[in-house]
């Protein structure tokens, strides 16, 4: 018997809608600068005013980008911004859900109600949000692709993270269960868990001692890929951690 070929050809990035939430810093911006370098148009928001318009400018020489500041903790906010992307460039093909906040170092009687909340609000409903409007926008375009940008803590429990593990260890049952539910819709679902990237999250300071860490842009890479894989393959989880870290033994 001959070789059956289908003909399933990768997503064609240019002129695709894309909309990249935390997209100001680390590996948000270093996610909406690969996919400007694609030839798509994309709509980046954060929450504080100046980093926007600081990401906003650096990024405009690449492409077609607008901006939003936008609380993901906030439906309306994130409703909204969701409404405009598509108001401003057609439609919306792509969702990356990258905005994230980490309190690190703190055991549970030492955190605070309100810095649980907000790891919570901002790293599991957020991406809720997000998807809950962007389903729809999809839909009419005959599909799209929404990636939750995770974590190997959301896997590996940490002592002094139990906050950011719950959001993570949630976030990624959820983007398992919606994969399945949007699949037939023509709309790929996949989650990232890097290990440690070397940017300021969580208060950690990027230099050249860490240069062993994962880079920003290893993780825009991975984005890349995914959304160019081939129709018919779906790489739902992806896991990407440094190739030489430290010895610890």
């Amino acid at each position: 018997m001959g070789i059956i070929r289908f003909n399933r050809i990768p997503m064609e990035l240019t002129d695709k809608v894309a909309v990249v939430t935390g997209g100001t810093k680390g590996i948000g911006f270093a996610i909406a600068e690969s996919l400007l370098g694609e030839g798509s148009r994309v709509m980046i928001c954060g929450r504080n005013k100046r980093d926007l318009k600081d990401a906003s400018e650096r990024l405009a020489v690449h492409g077609l980008l607008e901006s939003e500041l936008c609380d993901v903790r906030s439906e309306d906010q994130v409703r909204m911004l969701l409404d405009e992307s598509s108001r401003r460039m057609g439609g919306l093909d792509i969702l990356i859900n990258n905005a994230g906040v980490g309190y690190f170092g703190k055991t549970v009687d030492e955190m605070s109600g309100e810095e649980f909340r907000q790891t919570l609000e901002t790293n599991l409903f957020g991406v809720f949000y997000a998807c809950r409007y962007a389903i729809p926008l999809m839909k009419e375009r005959g599909g799209g692709y929404i990636i939750n940008i995770s974590s190997l803590a959301g896997q590996n429990a940490h002592p002094k993270m139990a906050a950011y593990n719950a959001s993570k260890f949630a976030l990624n049952g959820f983007t398992e269960a919606l994969m399945q539910e949007v699949r037939h819709d023509n709309i790929k679902v996949s989650y990232i868990c890097p290990g440690s990237v070397n940017t300021a999250f969580g208060g950690d300071v990027p230099n050249q001692e860490k240069m062993w860490q994962l880079q920003p842009a290893d993780i825009a890479r991975v984005v890349i890929d995914l959304l160019q894989m081939p129709e018919r393959a779906l790489p739902s989880k992806v896991e990407i951690r440094p190739s030489k870290p430290p010895r610890r033994f």
